[in-house]
């Protein structure tokens, strides 16, 4: 069976039967699920959320940085699991309702949120992180990487989403001609994570993409 829909990396049946096998969202998840849907806010797809939310139960990270946080969904969900968040936005509108939703989540103690382009907040931070999920401009990933791998602990795990881009980054054959560039940069930066020394990384087909790279400690 083929897949007919251009714009899904998996086979229409097998994400439709992944997203209805999956435990749904309830409560104010939910409600930001159906608020992204309304109003086109891009938000990681269930089956990649509960697959972040495997890994984070599994390995019970302390710090997590999160770079592109739109209206909160990942990091309230991310937050869940356990651990403190410092999540970045730089769209300010987006931002001033992602502290409402953070507040009425109640973690506001747990969720940090830095207002800025990451590409001025990324090189000021100084701390580092267990778990850091990237999820901003797509284009730019290629130069955010530089500095996730400064701030990611010695064992920790870099989760980038989208790095399939609605399957363009795989085959010339369903790349939109606005989309070229963000695509080139994409593929760029999967050659850049699974050429680093440093990280040993995994392409997972699950929602729009996903690459885990694991930051392995410097060899003396």
């Amino acid at each position: 069976m083929e897949n007919n829909d251009k714009h899904n990396i998996s086979y229409e049946y097998i994400s439709r039967y992944i997203g209805g096998v999956l435990e749904q969202s309830t409560g104010l998840l939910r409600e930001l699920e159906l608020y992204a849907e309304k109003n086109n806010i891009p938000i990681a797809p269930l089956e990649t959320i509960r697959f972040i939310q495997t890994l984070l139960l599994a390995t019970q990270p302390k710090r997590i940085l999160e770079v592109g946080a739109a209206i909160g969904y990942s990091a309230i969900t991310m937050a869940k699991c356990g651990g403190n968040i410092t999540t970045i936005e730089r769209d300010k509108k987006m931002a001033e309702l992602l502290k409402q939703n953070i507040e009425k989540a109640g973690l506001l103690k747990r969720i940090t949120v830095l207002k800025g382009d990451a590409a001025d907040i990324l090189p000021t931070l100084t701390e580092q992180f267990d778990f850091i999920f990237l999820d901003a401009a797509k284009g730019h990933y290629i130069d955010f990487l530089p500095d996730c791998i400064r701030l990611l602990k010695d064992g920790g795990l870099l989760c980038s989403d989208n790095v399939l881009y609605k399957g363009m980054v795989a085959t010339d054959e369903l790349v939109i001609r606005r989309k070229i560039t963000i695509v080139r940069r994409l593929r760029s930066y999967l050659k850049t994570l699974c050429e680093n020394d440093r990280l040993t990384t995994s392409v997972i087909p699950i929602g729009d993409g996903l690459a885990l790279s694991c930051k392995g400690r410097e060899q003396k």
